[in-house]
């Protein structure tokens, strides 16, 4: 195997017409600089060098290494330097997936934040919920994802060959339009059972199980009469008093909807928000730091609520 250092004697013996030269130039001993190139005369299985009286000239084979070693050290060179930027955060790239709602509320504070402090490391974004996303991290399609999963759900292995940090606790609230008879509790909290005979408006397929999932916990099937992933659809049809629902309070958030009041629900249902990346990918500075301010921006928004 050629390495780099015995192609920069290579070009020194060559540049000088000696071996002692070249030491002097390179800063070694002579000897050193007749080791080195038997090193790599013995690495091509040819000679490079021949040697008539004082006089030493490149054989065919030698012109050809030099005239590739300089677009070969160049080029290591160039990546090295780039090696160096990434490691130091100057340069970098992080391919993020987030569902909508962390996109909104934790992803831009994470970003500006990360900008601050590293303005030479490029986020692309996409967004996609869980599963999806966790199945884009699992085929290199980026780096980090923004996922959830909900308490007592069955499936808490399905993350075990990944890196987890948590990040955010987010409760599930009802919403309920504001003229509703339970928009104004005594306590500000309701049962969900209390909404069992109320017509339903589902969110994203994931949120829509877990709603079925908990409506049935309380003795009933909700009556869905519209479902849709769109969190601002969702809350206008309840302002509209077209029903009820049920999101987290992340999406709520994120929507800021009119015309609707939030009711905290008791017994308390949470979904975990993480955040997801490969082992190999964690030690990756650019990626270390997008999560480093991805959970400051969860604690921000925890100490919020």
């Amino acid at each position: 195997m050629i390495e780099a250092r015995h192609l920069r004697v290579l070009r020194a013996v060559a540049a000088t017409g000696s071996f002692s030269a070249a030491g002097r130039e390179l800063g070694c001993t002579q000897p050193a600089v007749s080791q080195q190139m038997k090193a790599l005369e013995t690495s091509v299985g040819t000679p490079l060098i021949v040697r008539s009286g004082r006089e030493m000239r490149l054989t065919q084979a030698g012109e050809a290494l030099v005239r590739h070693a300089a677009g070969i050290l160049a080029g290591l060179t160039a990546a090295e330097e780039e090696v160096a930027a990434i490691a130091g955060l100057r340069a970098g790239r992080v391919r993020l997936v987030s569902f909508p709602s962390g996109s909104s509320t934790l992803v831009p504070a994470a970003l500006a934040a990360l900008r601050a402090a590293h303005p030479g490391t490029r986020v692309y974004l996409e967004e996609a919920e869980p599963p999806r996303s966790v199945e884009l991290l699992r085929e290199g399609d980026c780096d980090i994802a923004l996922a959830f999963r909900y308490e007592g759900a069955a499936g808490a292995e399905e993350w075990d060959d990944l890196v987890v940090r948590p990040l955010l606790s987010d409760r599930l609230v009802a919403l309920v339009p504001e003229r509703h008879r339970l928009a104004r509790t005594e306590d500000g909290s309701l049962a969900i059972g209390e909404l069992a005979g109320e017509p339903w408006i589902a969110g994203c397929p994931r949120c829509r199980g877990q709603l079925v999932e908990v409506c049935e916990g309380a003795g009933f099937t909700p009556r869905i009469d519209f479902a849709t992933d769109d969190y601002p659809a969702v809350a206008g049809l309840v302002g509209a008093g077209l029903g009820v629902a049920v999101l987290p309070e992340l999406a709520v958030e994120s929507v800021r909807p009119r015309g609707v009041r939030a009711v905290a629900l008791e017994p308390a249902v949470r979904r975990e928000i993480v955040a997801l990346t490969l082992p190999d990918l964690a030690q990756v500075p650019a990626v270390a730091a997008t999560l480093d301010q991805l959970a400051r921006a969860a604690a921000r928004q925890s100490a919020g609520d």
